[in-house]
C-alpha cells in the first residue's frame, strides 16, 4: 500500500478529505520519528515496538574488488511485532 491509497482509505474510513488525512498521518510519522529519535523507542498497542539498536563498528569487503573496507559504528529502527498484529496475520 502506498502513503496515497493509505491516505485515501483513511479519509474514507474517518469521513474527512484526503487533504486532512494526509496532514494526519505526516503529523503521526513526525510524532514518532520525534519519540523514536528523542527517548529511544515508541510502543503502539496493537502494533507494535519501535525502538532504536546500535551497530558496532566492522570489517567488510568491497564485493566488488574484495578489497577490505571498514563499516562504520551506526543506529538502526528495530519493529517488533505485537501479539495482536501477529495475530491477526497468522
Amino acid at each position: 500500500m502506498t502513503k496515497s491509497e493509505l491516505v485515501a482509505k483513511l479519509a474514507l474510513k474517518n469521513n474527512i478529505t484526503k487533504a486532512k488525512a494526509d496532514q494526519v498521518l505526516s503529523t503521526l510519522v513526525e510524532l514518532v520519528i520525534d519519540e523514536i529519535k528523542n527517548r529511544g523507542g515508541i510502543a503502539l498497542a496493537g502494533l507494535g515496538n519501535f525502538i532504536i539498536v546500535k551497530r558496532e563498528a566492522r570489517k567488510g569487503h568491497n564485493p566488488k574488488t574484495l578489497a577490505p573496507i571498514e563499516i562504520p559504528a551506526s543506529k538502526s529502527v528495530k519493529f517488533k511485532s505485537a501479539k495482536a498484529l501477529k495475530d491477526a496475520i497468522n
